[in-house]
């Protein structure tokens, strides 16, 4: 939950697809990866959908509409319709509406997701600082999207408009590498309107924002939801934010170094290598920081010089464990600083 620092990864007794009612699954590293699927995310997604669980997909990537979104699942073979789509556009969207009067005009700088999410909330799309909007909204425009339209947003930032954003990822996984997304874009407008005096800072909507996880329970009508992703400072931060659960997926860009040396609000309950784990029982890790952290046939302990990892057993027992020995000893002050290659090693991570 929210304002509580996790010291150990949660446990369930039964499959998480039979506890909670829906997924609301991050898409790019955790269901497909530079547009292919990831190796057992479809026949996951169908079992779970099959036993019961709803799904959600919730991506801060505002560029392509929920339909285009759900042709290529289809293509993948993933279960997935237009409305099981939630974008950061829709969260972005819904914000502005709540702020400005229906029909208002609204300069969008990104994608057709972005377009339309604002019609569908009954603003007017304009593309010109000289046709006076009463808001600027920046999403993610594709690696195509003209300079010139940067300056078009800042223009109108310059003048007086309300400034949105859908989310303020910097970078953004593409086929070649990382390369620069939509929380670039803003900081480029950001620097063109430093002149200004008491310069504007944007309203964020996407992930880890709250308006983005308001916007998929809105669109869900999810009761007791979990959370799915790869990224601790997107997907697992916005579901603490929210004081909803969720599950890290290994698949993704977050490894588990980085999962041991996790900020509170960063930690998940539930640890996966991949989408397998809706299926399947959690283990939670029982003993104290002095007699070591136990899970399956391993036990963790933090000290001086690292974490120590010991037994055998299956890998993510041991993962589990060593996040019990991390996050105890880093408590709820920040992350935890010690040397985990050794232990890391032990289970061929």
């Amino acid at each position: 939950m929210a304002g509580t620092a996790r010291t150990r990864p949660s446990g369930s007794d039964r499959a998480l697809r039979e506890v909670y009612d829906t997924a609301l699954l991050d898409l790019d590293g955790v269901v497909y990866v530079a547009g292919d699927a990831v190796a057992h995310a479809v026949r996951s997604l169908e079992e779970a959908r099959a036993a019961g669980m709803g799904l959600a997909y919730v991506t801060n990537n505002a560029s392509r509409t929920p339909g285009a979104v759900a042709a290529h699942l289809v293509e993948l073979g993933v279960p997935a319709e237009a409305d099981d789509v939630i974008t950061s556009a829709q969260a972005a969207a819904r914000l502005i509406a709540e702020q400005l009067p229906a029909g208002a005009r609204v300069l969008a700088v990104g994608g057709d997701g972005l377009r339309e999410a604002l019609r569908e909330q009954g603003m007017s799309v304009v593309d010109s600082a000289d046709d006076e909007p009463a808001a600027v909204v920046q999403g993610y425009g594709g690696p195509g999207m003209p300079w010139g339209r940067l300056g078009e947003a800042a223009l109108a930032v310059g003048r007086g408009a309300a400034w949105f954003a859908s989310n303020g990822d910097v970078t953004i996984p593409g086929d070649r590498g990382v390369v620069p997304g939509n929380g670039a874009a803003v900081e480029v407008v950001r620097l063109a309107t430093r002149w200004m005096r008491d310069a504007p800072e944007p309203q964020i909507a996407g992930k880890p924002r709250p308006p983005m996880h308001r916007e998929t329970i809105l669109r869900t009508g999810a009761r007791r939801p979990l959370v799915v992703g790869d990224r601790l400072d997107t997907d697992i931060e916005g579901a603490h934010a929210g004081g909803v659960d969720s599950m890290l997926v290994l698949t993704g860009v977050t490894d588990a170094a980085q999962l041991l040396a996790a900020r509170p609000e960063h930690r998940p309950a539930y640890v996966a290598g991949d989408l397998r784990g809706l299926a399947q029982p959690h283990p939670e890790p029982g003993g104290d920081a002095e007699s070591g952290f136990v899970c399956g046939g391993w036990t963790a302990r933090a000290v001086a010089d690292g974490l120590v990892l010991e037994g055998e057993g299956e890998v993510l027992d041991g993962l589990r464990a060593l996040c019990g020995a991390a996050w105890t000893a880093a408590g709820d002050e920040g992350g935890c600083g010690l040397e985990s290659g050794k232990a890391l090693a032990r289970l061929g991570l």
